[in-house]
């Protein structure tokens, strides 16, 4: 089961993987971060994708009926040059925190990635 740094440094070995970061959306804060970030800040990316990832699991558009956790598994953004790929991470306790991916959009493989992602989001160990 990986912690914080494990599963940022396996995300960061997925193919055209640019930054990475473990955030938590009621906060905005980053738990943890890896690589680079699109705009040059960690801490200013983690908020925004924040607000992005509040409004999903909020929104009762989203509603996912009677299933338990957030009502949104993932969350994928397309710009011209990557992709950024949020997921939700259930646990035990009331979890608002979301992995982000930022995704080379000419050498990554996203549906490798959310694959991928969704593998550590179960195995992710939080202290």
């Amino acid at each position: 089961m990986p912690g914080i740094d494990a599963c940022l440094h396996e995300i960061m070995a997925l193919p055209g993987a640019r930054g990475a970061a473990i955030v938590d959306w009621t906060s905005g804060l980053a738990l943890g971060t890896a690589g680079e970030s699109p705009n040059g800040d960690h801490e200013t990316t983690a908020t925004e994708t924040a607000e992005l990832a509040r409004a999903a699991a909020e929104y009762e558009a989203f509603e996912a009926g009677d299933s338990k956790g957030p009502p949104v598994e993932d969350l994928i953004v397309t710009t011209r040059t990557g992709y950024h790929v949020l997921r939700f991470v259930e646990t035990t306790f009331d979890s608002s925190v979301f992995l982000h991916l930022w995704l080379d959009r000419d050498t990554g493989n996203l549906a490798l990635a959310r694959l991928r992602l969704q593998q550590l989001a179960e195995r992710l160990v939080l202290t």
